[in-house]
């Protein structure tokens, strides 16, 4: 549906998930869309770019989603990528010396399709698997709504072993939510195994993108412009005024006015931009209990293939999951990105390797695995040779074959204000999309979405916030959100 002259002129700051989320349903609706960003290119925290050391387009983290997702799953099929995601059903833990356990779904009904694999897995003793069964059993019947102490506190209230602990929950949730157990919330932590491990099979299927990140969410700035938006690049916001009829913006130092207005930014640069008001002072307040969680990845290339696994679960050391991205990722063309990231990324210098190639002949030629760790704050002070290292250390216990192999080039990028950290309180003071002022919406990942920091919650939160613009708008039956994967099997029992 194309905008007519008379439509209502929509402005989204924020050319992440969330706002590019808020901004293709618009865009769909008949609004007149303009999407900002400040960056030179869309994708936020989910990004690519050509590493001026290495020749290389890397993404700025691996990021993985899961059958649960339906959301991002429909904006993946409202911009025409669904079909770039290649899905696993099967994951895979692996020790230190290469033993591995692999948990998979059978025809058994939820939330027992997972059991038989389960009791296999040689990664956890027979107690192990028991206390497992009996805490997961506690949170199949109903998420838990205390919400004062750590999930750690949690697991140990309900009997979880140091194993457990250390080789089933806090590799799960440490990536899920880029953050540690002891710092968690419980509702956080519960709904991240209800709804990917107990609720239905093609619930915990893992989806990885085939194509650089700048490739796949290019394609949603392409949605926005065939329907009569526009994306405008390197644009800053740097103030605005709420009035009756309108919004009136200063953009790079122009003024321009919109209808409407939704910001799609990380916590912290709201935070900022908050005018000195009595009005803003509340949300202000709730944006001040905030804090961040790191994220690290760290991308090696290697002279020959040092495994034949396409990615793992990597336990008991630093480096949390390995993926072999020359197994599944294809090449895109440059993504016309600079060199470096904004202010949310520090990018750790990249060098090749003394004495060694100075060029990748390709996938097929080598290997390329990304290593990543989730709530890196011990990696952030070290510097990108500690890390390589310490990485090429770890991963020859996991896969002797990469101590022979030679390392052609790495790079090392740190993601330190990734995520905001779902600590215990935290969501008594998400902001729901709705503010002061009737014409300014928010949206982010760190919204009152109902999830905790993920793609989902980035996407829920601009399908959220455009609803709102829509329905103030006159389309008062507006709908974009998308339910949560319906229960199967004997989870139906509790909804």
């Amino acid at each position: 549906m194309k905008p007519s002259a008379q439509s209502p002129k929509i402005a989204v700051f924020g050319g992440g998930l969330a706002g590019l989320a808020a901004s293709c349903a618009l865009a769909s609706s008949g609004f007149r869309v303009s999407l900002f960003e400040r960056r030179p290119y869309l994708g936020g925290r989910a990004s690519s770019y050509e590493h001026p050391g290495t020749g290389e387009i890397v993404d700025n983290c691996q990021h993985v989603l899961l059958g649960c997702c339906t959301n991002l799953l429909d904006f993946y099929r409202r911009t025409g990528v669904e079909d770039k995601i290649r899905w696993w059903d099967r994951l895979t833990f692996l020790e230190p010396g290469g033993r591995s356990s692999m948990i998979e779904a059978c025809r058994l009904p939820a939330p027992l399709h997972a059991l038989p694999s389960f009791f296999r897995a040689p990664c956890l003793k027979f107690r192990d698997k028991v206390a497992i069964g009996v805490a997961l059993a506690a949170l199949a019947a109903k998420i838990p709504d205390e919400d004062t102490q750590s999930f750690l506190s949690w697991l140990r209230v309900h009997g979880q072993t140091t194993r457990s602990i250390e080789h089933f929950w806090k590799p799960v949730l440490v990536s899920a939510l880029n953050e540690d157990v002891d710092r968690v919330s419980v509702p956080s932590a519960a709904q991240v195994f209800r709804e990917s491990f107990l609720k239905s099979p093609s619930a915990g299927r893992i989806g990885i993108p085939t194509i650089p990140l700048s490739d796949l969410y290019a394609k949603a700035g392409e949605h926005i412009c065939v329907r009569g938006g526009e994306v405008r690049l390197r644009s800053n916001l740097e103030s605005y005024r709420a009035e009756f009829s309108t919004v009136k913006l200063c953009v790079s130092g122009r003024e321009e006015h919109f209808d409407f207005v939704v910001l799609a930014l990380p916590f912290d640069a709201l935070q900022r931009l908050l005018p000195q008001t009595s009005a803003a002072e509340p949300l202000r307040q709730a944006l001040s209990h905030f804090e961040t969680s790191p994220i690290t990845g760290i991308h090696l290339w290697f002279d020959r293939q040092v495994t034949e696994m396409e990615h793992a679960v990597l336990l008991d050391r630093t480096i949390q999951w390995m993926f072999q991205k020359s197994k599944y990722l294809v090449r895109g063309s440059k993504p016309g990105v600079p060199s470096q990231h904004g202010q949310e990324s520090t990018l750790d210098g990249s060098e090749n390797v003394p004495g060694r190639s100075d060029s990748f002949t390709g996938h097929n030629a080598g290997s390329y695995i990304e290593l990543v760790v989730s709530s890196s704050r011990n990696l952030v002070q070290k510097s990108r040779t500690e890390i390589v290292d310490l990485s090429l250390r770890e991963l020859g216990e996991f896969f002797p074959a990469a101590r022979d192999a030679k390392l052609v080039k790495s790079t090392v990028i740190k993601e330190v204000h990734a995520t905001y950290s779902p600590r215990p309180g935290i969501e008594a003071y998400r902001p729901r999309p709705e503010t002061v002022w009737p014409r300014i919406f928010l949206a982010g990942d760190w919204t009152a979405t109902g999830w905790p920091a993920t793609m989902e919650s980035a996407v829920r939160s601009g399908y959220l916030a455009a609803q709102c613009v829509a329905r103030i708008a006159g389309q008062r039956d507006a709908a974009y959100l998308v339910p949560n994967l319906p229960a199967a099997g004997f989870m139906r029992l509790f909804g």
